[in-house]
């Protein structure tokens, strides 16, 4: 987690240009680095400034606005000017080609990913950013897309290896002609370096957005917790989540937080009374045209009686209910598609389509007939013991938390505009007005997506601007009154869509953002928000001042909704790219956020491999009964609390301008660090990506199986953590596989450790420092071989010279390389028993001490 940020004054006075001598020059038609040719044939009406030239003073703390400055000779900022004025224009930056490159960016509306190439013409549409391979310095350069005035900007592909930039004010009320700061491009000898220095400067020059060292992430970053949306979809109940976190905690694993997902609020459509709750809805989807009719939690929550849950003879609830239900609605669902097929097809008689729709949407009504509106919650409990005066989303939240002691956090969800479909005119206090959608012609490249059709087909009710504060007070004051802590606020980027009438869709977004983070900061502690399909550079450079935590791939998808069998396999490895290569970019303004995943899906084990070195929380959406334990206890506590690495993960520079999800030889690697050692996974993501012909992520069978490749103690990139330096430096590492239960030693002049990873899974290894104990014995504690993050579990470590005390949280079995018999072992101050093998094995087995915190004291005598 971020250290909250150190109080300084900004600064506003005037710093003297660096006197060193830019690293880029356009001239004749070429923009170069180092005097190395980058861009060619750049047209004479694009300009490059230095940073220093522009940003000459910043509001920005002191501390950063200096660390700007000791490296603005790297940086600069790209101009272009025309002779017309418009809200959208398009020109080239120049051409490249033979460069190997890596960029991010939008698949869809909402989520970006990664793709690789070497050419201008390589790069897809709504390009975030573009990173080149330039091995003639041993640098990198990166061309960033940025915000000027009432514009923002994107990387397009042109023709003949042209990189072209649109700048775009989503308003024909707003218009340009002239930039001089639309991108801004820097050069480091490290590419993860670059990133850092990059967005720092484009911090200090906008002063609209706050990097993640400023703020502070949600506490739930470093706990387990469960989200209701694949359990339950649009039906989720108080007594369905009631039940489930039950379902974990008899499970030995306590939940920390929840996140009650779709579902909760009061929205209807606008063919519905007005006054009443959409009824029967199921899958997402089917709620994508509906409003929000009050501000506060739907029927099904209002209703719920204080006290209902707590007695010793709670309603019952049929865990198959929901399942069937969605099993029915999906069933609704393909009938609905093959009646589309056959319209497409030129089919006139639809009777028989229509016939089978009828019959499963009264079989769909007939199951949520036979249920009480209000789930048989309305009675409450005769207990006195149980006796309330709160009900409704008040009373539920605290009938949860006086019932499971350990939870924490109880979030909820809501779309930016409150719904999918935004406010319902004339319904709350909030001038609402139905704004069709108008999308940008950039993503006319990105994949077909339901969301966005829906979205389109109702139009938004959108709270106007200059009542955004009050729309998101009254709301999120709300939710904090009856017990909610924070909120998941998804479908962000819709924005765009609605912008004409409001000046454009910077202007918008920064009177949303603004009014969202003044909420936030007065009612969930100033970081109680997961952002969500947000995943575009307006979000981060106009909506991150507050908001610390976010998603960084797309949905957890259980099976492609596109048909494809194999894609329960393949989707699990394309969703590790998305949040591998976004959190890049991401992790320097807020805390990646890897979503969650079902324990007991196919593929779950490869899902919680990745989760468990993510640097992130770990939450699934397990169904009620649904549940693997076996699997959770190797990530998480039994208190709830997970060992969570000290930074975010990123891919290894080897995996940088490579594919790993097709072709056919790259493993992902991603690399992070433990309080006192490194970490790499080794995850095998072939066999799926994108297809820019036909605009969509699709299965590649000829992808899917082993690959072999090698991981290095140098993979770890020791430098990004002023803590982390010193573990570089050491002369011989200790290496865990965790999956193969292998224990080796190497240093940095070894040989590369050789792997063949299978489709759909991993291996985790863990480097620690070997350290010498006098003069013959040599030791590195491994961590708890039980969790997939071993070393996460090691959370202090003091050598004398006659032995090691380790502290440990976690039961288990603990493992430390040891090349000496151990005199002695002390458990938490008692002698116990120990194994240890000549190959350097040392193992003791540690209990789960509650009243510890489950932390274990384990001294070593030698």
């Amino acid at each position: 987690m971020a250290p909250p940020n150190d109080p300084v004054n900004p600064i506003f006075g005037l710093f003297k240009s660096d006197s060193q001598k830019n690293s880029f020059d356009l001239s004749h038609g070429k923009l170069s680095v180092k005097g190395v040719p980058l861009l060619s044939e750049v047209p004479n009406n694009v300009s490059f400034k230095t940073f220093s030239s522009i940003c000459q003073s910043s509001a920005a703390p002191l501390p950063l606005f200096q660390r700007v400055q000791s490296v603005s000779n790297n940086g600069g900022f790209i101009g272009f000017a025309t002779e017309e004025p418009s809200d959208r224009l398009m020109n080239s930056l120049g051409k490249f080609s033979g460069r190997d490159f890596v960029s991010i960016f939008r698949f869809k509306t909402w989520w970006s990913t990664q793709w690789v190439g070497n050419s201008g013409s390589d790069l897809q549409m709504e390009t975030q950013w573009v990173l080149l391979d330039v091995p003639e310095l041993r640098s990198y350069v990166l061309i960033l897309p940025s915000i000027e005035g009432k514009f923002r900007s994107a990387l397009q592909p042109g023709s003949d290896g042209h990189v072209l930039i649109c700048a775009e004010s989503g308003s024909t009320q707003a218009k340009a002609s002239k930039f001089d700061t639309i991108a801004y491009v820097h050069v480091s000898e490290n590419p993860y370096t670059i990133m850092k220095e990059a967005y720092t400067a484009l911090r200090v020059h906008l002063n609209t957005f706050r990097l993640l060292e400023e703020k502070s992430a949600p506490p739930l970053v470093d706990k387990f917790g469960w989200c209701t949306w694949d359990a339950f979809y649009l039906t989720v109940e108080p007594a369905g989540v009631w039940h489930g976190v039950k379902e974990f905690t008899d499970g030995g694993i306590s939940p920390r937080f929840i996140i009650i997902d779709d579902g909760w609020q009061s929205i209807n459509s606008d063919g519905e009374d007005p006054d009443k709750d959409a009824k029967n809805l199921v899958l997402g989807g089917t709620q994508m045209t509906a409003r929000l009719h009050r501000l506060d939690e739907g029927e099904k929550f209002r209703n719920y009686k204080g006290g209902s849950l707590l007695g010793p003879n709670p309603p019952r609830f049929d865990a198959n209910k929901p399942k069937m239900l969605i099993s029915k609605a999906i069933e609704l669902e393909q009938a609905e598609k093959a009646r589309a097929k056959a319209v497409q097809l030129g089919t006139t008689d639809l009777s028989k389509f229509d016939a089978e729709m009828e019959r499963l949407k009264l079989e769909l009504n007939q199951m949520f007939g036979g249920e009480r509106k209000d789930g048989g919650l309305s009675q409450g409990c005769a207990s006195c013991c149980c006796k309330t005066e709160e009900n409704g989303m008040k009373g539920f939240t605290k009938d949860l938390r006086t019932k499971f002691k350990g939870l924490d956090d109880i979030y909820v969800w809501h779309a930016l505009c409150g719904a999918w479909g935004g406010v319902r005119p004339g319904k709350t206090h909030l001038n609402a007005k139905v704004i069709p959608c108008k999308l940008s012609p950039g993503l006319d490249g990105t994949m077909y997506d339901l969301a966005v059709v829906k979205v389109v087909e109702g139009g938004i009710g959108l709270v106007q601007p200059d009542q955004a504060e009050d729309f998101y007070d009254s709301m999120h004051s709300y939710l904090a009154k009856v017990g909610v802590t924070g909120v998941k606020v998804d479908v962000i980027h819709t924005l765009e869509y609605l912008s004409e009438e409001y000046g454009g869709r910077v202007e918008l977004a920064k009177a949303y953002y603004k009014g969202i983070s003044k909420s936030l900061s007065k009612n969930f502690n100033g970081n109680g928000l997961i952002s969500s399909m947000q995943q575009c550079n307006d979000f981060f450079f106009l909506g991150t001042e507050q908001i610390s935590m976010g998603r960084v791939g797309d949905d957890f998808w259980f099976q492609d909704p596109y048909g494809d069998p194999s894609g329960v396999y393949w989707l699990q490895g394309v969703h590790m790219i998305h949040c591998a290569y976004n959190s890049m970019w991401m992790g320097q303004i807020i805390q990646p956020d890897w979503d969650m995943f079902q324990s007991d899906h196919v593929c779950a084990k490869f899902h919680a491999g990745s989760r468990a070195i993510c640097g992130g929380p770990v939450y699934v959406s397990d169904s009620v009964g649904g549940h693997d334990f076996e699997l959770l206890k190797k990530l998480v506590y039994p208190d709830g609390t997970i060992p969570k690495c000290q930074h975010f993960a990123l891919p290894t520079r080897d995996c940088l301008f490579n594919n790993p999800l097709f072709d056919n030889k790259t493993i992902l690697k991603i690399w992070n660090f433990n309080k006192y050692g490194g970490v790499i996974g080794a995850f095998n993501c072939q066999g799926a990506g994108w297809d820019p012909k036909e605009q969509m992520i699709k299965g590649k069978k000829d992808c899917y199986r082993p690959m072999s490749g090698f991981v290095h103690v140098t993979d770890i990139e020791w430098d990004q953590k002023v803590e982390a330096t010193k573990l570089g430096e050491a002369e011989e590492y200790a290496v865990y596989l965790n999956q193969a239960e292998k224990l080796i030693l190497t240093t940095q002049k070894s040989d590369p450790i050789q792997m063949t990873v299978m489709p759909s899974t991993f291996e985790i290894f863990t480097f620690v420092p070997v350290m010498n104990l006098g003069r013959t014995t040599k030791f590195a504690p491994i961590g708890l071989t039980n969790m997939f993050n071993s070393g996460g579990a090691i959370e202090g470590l003091d050598y004398s010279k006659t032995g090691v005390k380790i502290q440990v949280k976690g039961g288990g079995n603990l493992l430390a390389f040891s090349s000496g018999y151990p005199k002695k072992c002390w458990l938490n101050g008692a002698d116990v028993g120990f194994d240890w093998s000549g190959d350097g094995k040392l193992t003791v087995g540690l209990p789960w001490v509650e009243e510890a915190g489950g932390i274990s004291e384990v001294t070593f005598l030698f």
